[in-house]
């Protein structure tokens, strides 16, 4: 089949809710995609922050190769496997949590942590306390809890009426955080870098502020990294880059930067669809045998690549890597000579561009120069692209940007 032959079968039989790049994927290999027509395009999306170690990686292919070998991709959590157990301990001894809970997705995810953190309420003999605060700007998924949770009336207005009792206050403001919290309040949840509402890092005071504002009103303090955790922004989870890992540290006891809940998704497998929920062990007590579970969810074949991604890039010369590596993508586009930019944001290899001109038109050009970029609202480029991108591969990226901008 012709390009022109798959688009038109793929607008016969597949839902039209995507609008696609106006060609066709055919393989990739390192930070490189090619279409069918045997163009290459450097990748600055990775699937929507999700291939972090690139196409064609030897240790994601090895890893499957082993997972294949014992013919187990599915067994069902009906039963014990030690890929699962192996991952859990794995994304346990390098986070904060006691416990993690498998799921197939970040908004998944997140459905699981608002049954969660009601769920901690209700053992704790508030039955009335179901409320969740969330923040402009935020994403947090498309299911409809996940959604009751995300700010957008494009998003939300077809299919209404929602989940109720979330509620919002503005990001990075303490004091409209203050204002819609009570004892209603079960859980509080925040991207410590937003991802699909712009790019936004939040302040320290803010992350710090939400915790000790959780903590008065006894509500759980909910982390969404499923766009900005394992290594997006140099660290290995997102909210770890706020707290000084050198001994300096001044938290006596419990960190003023740590949550109760985080989520975990997009590049948990390096591409292959995995969520996870990581707790403290107050909430995993709540959580009783037959209230919550999934199907597919911790299978043994994912989970063991999905260790072998996380291991990989918990490395510490990995993530000084990634960090220099988003140094280096931040310094080049500020240097660009151009008035369409307004700001250039972002921590590690998550990097927003805002512009004054719509977004697409970049992203469009973009394919052209070979080149894939996706954008974080209409006027914002996001630069997500695979950890592994070289310096070499930035300053071509950089430099196509930079040209685009420049016809503008």
């Amino acid at each position: 089949m012709n390009p022109q032959e798959i688009i038109d079968l793929e607008h016969e039989t597949v839902l039209g809710v995507y609008g696609r790049a106006p060609f066709v994927l055919e393989r990739g290999s390192g930070v490189t995609l090619y279409d069918t027509e045997g163009r290459a395009y450097i990748d600055c999306v990775a699937g929507i922050a999700v291939n972090a170690l690139g196409y064609g990686d030897a240790g994601i292919n090895q890893a499957m190769a082993e997972g294949m070998q014992t013919g187990l991709l599915h067994v069902s959590n009906l039963y014990h496997t030690a890929p699962h157990a192996q991952l859990a301990q794995l994304l346990v001894e390098t986070s904060f949590a006691d416990k993690v809970h498998f799921c197939n997705s970040g908004a998944e995810a997140n459905e699981g942590a608002f049954k969660f953190a009601r769920r901690y309420a209700s053992a704790q003999g508030h039955s009335d306390k179901t409320n969740i605060l969330a923040f402009s700007n935020a994403f947090h998924g498309r299911t409809m809890g996940s959604l009751a949770a995300t700010p957008r009336p494009k998003y939300q207005d077809p299919f209404k009426p929602l989940m109720p009792g979330v509620r919002f206050a503005d990001f990075n403001d303490l004091a409209s955080a203050r204002a819609q919290m009570d004892h209603t309040v079960c859980a509080i949840i925040v991207e410590p870098v937003q991802g699909e509402g712009g790019v936004y890092p939040a302040t320290p005071e803010f992350l710090a502020g939400l915790r000790a504002l959780a903590d008065e009103y006894d509500a759980l303090l909910i982390y969404d990294e499923v766009q900005c955790g394992v290594g997006r922004t140099g660290h290995l989870w997102a909210h770890q880059g706020y707290c000084p890992q050198d001994g300096s540290c001044n938290c006596d006891g419990r960190c003023p930067y740590e949550p109760d809940i985080m989520t975990a998704a997009k590049p948990l497998a390096g591409g292959l669809p995995i969520g996870a929920i990581l707790v403290r062990q107050k909430v995993a007590d709540a959580m009783q045998k037959g209230d919550h579970g999934s199907t597919f969810a911790g299978g043994p074949f994912i989970t063991h690549v999905a260790h072998h991604v996380v291991g990989r890039i918990a490395m510490p010369e990995f993530l000084a890597d990634v960090t220099a590596k988003g140094q280096l993508l931040r310094d080049m586009l500020e240097e660009i000579n151009s008035p369409h930019i307004v700001e250039v944001r972002g921590k590690g290899l998550m990097v927003g561009v805002e512009l004054d001109i719509d977004a697409a038109k970049v992203i469009n050009k973009g394919y052209a120069r070979g080149l894939i970029l996706v954008n974080a609202g209409p006027n914002v480029l996001r630069l997500v692209p695979p950890l592994v991108i070289s310096e070499a591969e930035i300053v071509q990226v950089v430099k196509t940007i930079g040209e685009i901008l420049g016809d503008e």
